[in-house]
């Protein structure tokens, strides 16, 4: 396996970035509105004829065919691999719709694993889970559906999570190869034009609305031969050469990158804010100077920066304000000024007038210090949780000694 680069496996944009391809999209857009209207009223035919017409063949050809006609076209490779006898078909993840498209193509069944219930789950074509909470009950669940005579099989997702296709394939879980020793790959290739497949932040009625915007998308299909678990191999290993199957019948890599891994980066890019022109000005030293000059935004920078100020008192408002106008959060640009990420002058250690400044105020005696700053950068995250709160407590401390030197409090008196 390979440690893919994760900005590689996600769109975080909708649109494109070359000028000539957003050109395009922009002369397409009032064909795209049209053509977003007539197929909603075209889907809930479909959904209706779906819901009437028993399950068959025919079933699955009329709404393949309307499908079609909501843009969603479906090509298949190798039809005659598929193994009539398998209970479990493991996918790669690239859309919300991968179910509803392998289930054209022959019956099964995909658990709804979290999400909506009810209605919501069922009208979305995916099997609810009855009295199952917690991995373990839902693997017994399943294990007992998979050995059940005359049930169509099950469509598992290792990956856990979508991927744009074109990069890698997220690390397989383990659970679903203990269900059966044997089962079905199937590799999902999809392509659109003009804009991406999915973004992070989007749900599947977003997406569904994109997929009926755009001209159309294209699902290739492909049946790999079943692959049997060998005597002795673990579930985990059972699930590796899954995937290096499949991500060599896509021709992309198989990674180490994890669903968590994937929320995470996420989180990560939601708590970076962007550059832009209204960002707060180095020079800026007072809270009412920046509210007055400058937007929305810089409101905003400078009322996080007070509450950042309220508790480092010794940096100065505009080294506060100018990391938090790359960091766009509290916690982080104070764990940034304890740990010297981004070096600037600190009031404790400014020039000899602002040093003078400070003895006027505060009464005279020994200058308490801190040294919050970790030794070494914590190979686990019990170890980095634990720094942390070293730095929180003898910052809490630090603040604390200050308060009452500047009110000539007793150790006794104060709060």
């Amino acid at each position: 396996m390979e440690n893919r680069g994760i900005e590689d496996m996600f769109d975080s944009r909708r649109f494109p970035k070359d000028a000539v391809l957003l050109l395009l999209l922009l002369i397409y857009s009032p064909v795209g509105i049209c053509l977003t209207l007539i197929r909603i009223f075209i889907g809930v035919h479909v959904f209706l004829v779906s819901c009437a017409l028993p399950e068959s063949f025919a079933r699955r050809f009329i709404v393949r065919v309307m499908c079609s006609v909501l843009g969603m076209h479906v090509r298949q490779k190798n039809p005659r691999s598929r193994d009539r006898n398998t209970k479990l078909y493991a996918c790669n993840h690239v859309t919300e719709f991968d179910h509803n498209i392998i289930n054209l193509l022959t019956p099964c069944h995909t658990p709804q694993l979290e999400g909506s219930t009810g209605f919501v789950c069922w009208a979305r074509g995916f099997m609810e889970i009855q009295s199952a909470s917690g991995q373990e009950a839902v693997g017994e669940s399943l294990q007992r559906y998979c050995s059940t005579e005359g049930t169509p099989p099950l469509l598992l997702f290792p990956e856990e999570e979508t991927t744009n296709g074109r990069a890698g394939l997220l690390k397989f879980s383990s659970w679903p190869f203990s269900l059966t020793d044997s089962i079905q790959p199937v590799a999902l290739r999809v392509t659109r034009p003009l804009i991406a497949l999915s973004t992070p932040d989007s749900s599947w009625l977003k997406e569904l609305l994109w997929t009926f915007f755009v001209p159309c998308t294209v699902y290739h299909v492909s049946w790999l031969p079943p692959v049997s678990r060998q005597e002795g191999e673990s579930m985990q290993e059972f699930a590796n050469k899954a995937q290096e199957l499949l991500a060599a019948e896509l021709g992309v890599v198989s990674t180490k990158i994890t669903k968590a891994d994937k929320a995470e980066h996420i989180k990560r890019k939601r708590h970076t804010a962007p550059q832009t022109s209204t960002s707060v000005r180095p020079g800026s030293i007072g809270l009412g100077f920046m509210v007055q000059s400058l937007g929305t935004d810089a409101h905003r920078i400078a009322r996080m920066a007070q509450q950042v100020k309220d508790v480092l008192p010794h940096v100065l408002l505009n080294v506060i304000a100018k990391d938090l106008a790359k960091t766009n959060c509290v916690d982080t640009t104070i764990t940034n000024l304890l740990e010297h990420k981004d070096e600037g002058p600190m009031e404790a250690t400014g020039t000899t007038s602002s040093g003078s400044s400070r003895n006027s105020s505060y009464p005279s005696g020994p200058t308490p210090t801190i040294t919050p700053a970790a030794q070494c950068f914590g190979r686990s995250p019990v170890d980095r949780h634990l720094s942390l709160q070293e730095r929180k407590e003898a910052l809490y401390n630090f603040a604390r000694r200050r308060y009452i030197e500047k009110h000539g409090l007793d150790q006794e008196d104060s709060p």
